[in-house]
């Protein structure tokens, strides 16, 4: 009987054995334009519906009530999410979230594009707001941790900013085109294409990220943050048909403040709160968040307004309208890109104060609006300098805002950016729409020249808005130490 041969020496498997070698950070360049492009996206979609309103109305039998919350659906769950879609970044990843966030906003979109009935148009745009809030906070977060602190990241944030800015100015211009020459659907539904190519982009140029920190997410904090903000925002949308003392307006004023002062209560005697309060204790996130607030107040009136007038006073087409906003993109775009070469040798403090006083000068200047103006005489000038000075403004306060923070907390401190601001710019957007209705009223009703007093009128008390956030930039912002601005 023969003897059965030993089997051969086991080989050293290289797959088991051989350590898988790390992956190459992707180009920077990669992580800008996923991040940016999806900043975009979402804040187009803040202004692309407003000049396809008249058409959305006209297809679905929408009355005025229901056609307000195609605006208000998407920037109620915007503004109400935020915190959350911030902090779930810092705990289950940023890339995870920036793509479960753009995902939900493209079918969201989608579903608007086809919608049939008002209530499904409605439903998704605050699926769309949704989408949103857990996207916005996560593009910042990608760029403040994939750039190191410095000029390379001053210089990311800047692109952002103007990004950012861009989409929000385009997105009448885009709404005009698309509504006037394919449909007010397309005004949707362009999102997804977009939205496909950069979800495609981000799962191949993106790594993943995470504050390092195996935590839950505090869901009661998030519910009560989150139903507080959302009723507040309610509250102050009420306001525009009820008035200031209706039971309409201050019961969901004053339950969105109950609930606020709940959370904070909360949050103190939580182990892993969803916003540490200590955070508040850092001079640049409370000071720059607060002049965000008093700043998104005045701001939104430069594209609310200007469209009203362009369309209802100079009887301009949207496509029209949307063309004479390329001023007003452009010169925010400059400043914002110029602002992080010159943070290397100025102070950000003073630049946000000179941006500021720039706007100032160019809210002042477009309040003289009358009925007989004229694009060269009366919308170029103002449109430069107080969009210039803006985009100056903007890249210092989010450099100052999310520069105390520790990493693990940057979504976080983002998520609080952007509710800061849209927060402040649906109060104020408010409040100047009921001074301008006011003033048009003592006007006459409804002629040219009562609607560019009124017009006119909101423009002034912006302008009192801004030159406030001014003063608050000189008492409270931090100096940018000048080891920090040499990086």
């Amino acid at each position: 009987m023969s003897t059965p041969k030993p089997p051969p020496p086991a080989l050293p498997s290289t797959a088991a054995s051989a350590p898988r070698p790390p992956r190459a950070a992707p180009p920077a360049w990669a992580v800008l334009l996923a991040a940016c492009a999806g900043q975009f996206v979402v804040v187009l979609d803040v202004s692309v519906v407003n000049v396809a309103l008249p058409s959305i109305r006209t297809d679905l039998g929408l009355g005025e009530t229901a056609l307000q919350w195609v605006v208000n659906a998407y920037a109620l769950t915007f503004a109400g999410f935020m915190l959350l879609g911030g902090r779930a970044a810092d705990l289950f990843g940023r890339k995870r979230v920036f793509l479960t966030g753009l995902g939900l906003f493209t079918v969201a979109s989608l579903i608007g594009g086809v919608a049939q009935q008002p209530w499904q148009l409605v439903a998704a745009r605050a699926l769309q707001g949704l989408g949103a809030a857990v996207l916005s906070p996560a593009t910042l977060t990608i760029l403040t941790t994939a750039f190191p602190h410095g000029a390379a990241r001053t210089r990311a944030i800047g692109t952002w900013a103007a990004v950012g800015a861009g989409g929000g100015a385009a997105g009448g211009l885009v709404g005009g085109v698309l509504t006037e020459y394919l449909s007010w659907r397309w005004v949707l539904l362009v999102n997804v294409p977009v939205g496909v190519v950069v979800l495609v982009a981000a799962v191949v140029w993106l790594t993943e990220s995470r504050s390092g920190v195996a935590r839950r997410l505090d869901i009661p904090g998030a519910l009560l943050v989150t139903a507080g903000v959302t009723a507040l925002a309610y509250g102050i949308v009420q306001t525009e048909p009820h008035g200031w003392g209706a039971v309409a307006s201050l019961g969901p004023l004053l339950g969105g403040l109950v609930l606020l002062a709940v959370f904070v209560a909360v949050e103190a005697r939580t182990e892993e709160p969803l916003m540490p309060l200590r955070l508040f204790r850092i001079r640049a996130v409370t000071s720059a968040n607060a002049v965000m607030v008093v700043c998104g107040g005045g701001m939104f009136a430069m594209w609310y307004f200007m469209s009203l007038y362009l369309q209802n006073v100079l009887h301009y087409s949207p496509v029209k309208a949307g063309l004479a906003f390329l001023p007003h993109t452009v010169s925010i775009i400059l400043g914002s890109k110029l602002a992080p070469r010159l943070m290397v040798r100025l102070d950000g403090k003073l630049l946000a104060i000179a941006g500021g006083t720039l706007t100032v000068v160019g809210y002042a200047w477009q309040s003289r609006m009358d009925a007989d103006g004229t694009f060269a005489g009366t919308v170029l000038g103002p449109a430069i300098v107080m969009s210039f000075g803006a985009g100056l403004m903007m890249t210092p306060l989010a450099a100052s805002a999310t520069s105390g923070a520790a990493p693990s907390e940057a979504g976080l401190v983002s998520g609080l950016v952007n509710t800061s601001r849209q927060i402040g710019g649906a109060l104020g957007l408010t409040v100047l729409a009921t001074v301008a209705a006011e003033r048009i009223t003592a006007r006459g009703g409804g002629g040219p020249e009562a609607l560019a007093a009124g017009y006119g009128h909101a423009f002034v008390v912006a302008t009192g808005i801004i030159a406030a956030a001014v003063v608050l930039m000189a008492v409270a912002l931090p100096r940018t130490p000048a080891a920090a601005r040499a990086d």
